[in-house]
């Protein structure tokens, strides 16, 4: 069944593994920024994992169903059906891993953790991916991580606006 399933197991993964770490990156460096409160990271991470799941599974299965091959679908509805369910399933579950540090850690430490954690995810997918495709892994890697950085960053300055735009309204 793997075999015969690859392409549903292999796009549910690559896009779960990328999109849940990049966006549970983000997701906890802007709440870190903007909070300081374990309880919004974890309750962010733990609704981001069935709400981001879903629609990227969502959208994954709409772009499946969309997708054709010599003016046909080239995809049948029950592999359409697995990488939707692959999505999910690995989106939900690599942005669950996050709570862990927020969990055992001080948040502070815990999002350095999880910045590691990720990108250490990042790295080893890519590398997979490259030395499948006979690719230079290094240039894939650099590439893929420099995205995730530059989410981490903009997340962390979007945080800290947040918190003196509300200091401003006196929201706090």
């Amino acid at each position: 069944m793997i075999q015969k399933y690859f392409h549903q197991l292999s796009t549910g993964f690559s896009f779960g593994l990328t999109s849940g770490v990049i966006t549970a990156l983000g997701m906890i460096v802007g709440l870190y920024s903007a909070t300081s409160s374990k309880l919004a990271v974890v309750a962010g991470l733990i609704v981001l994992a069935i709400a981001d799941g879903l629609a990227d599974a969502v959208g994954l299965h709409i772009f499946e169903e969309s997708e054709l091959e010599k003016g046909k679908t080239k995809h049948i509805p029950k592999e359409i059906w697995l990488t939707t369910f692959f999505t999910f399933l690995f989106v939900f579950g690599f942005i669950l891993t996050f709570v862990i540090p927020i969990l055992i850690f001080p948040l502070k430490t815990a999002t350095f953790v999880a910045i590691v954690w990720g990108i250490l995810l990042l790295i080893l997918l890519n590398f997979g991916i490259a030395k499948l495709k006979g690719e230079n892994s290094i240039r894939l890697i650099f590439e893929h991580v420099s995205l995730a950085f530059l989410v981490i960053f903009i997340s962390y300055y979007t945080g800290n606006l947040i918190t003196k735009w509300a200091n401003n309204l006196n929201w706090k």
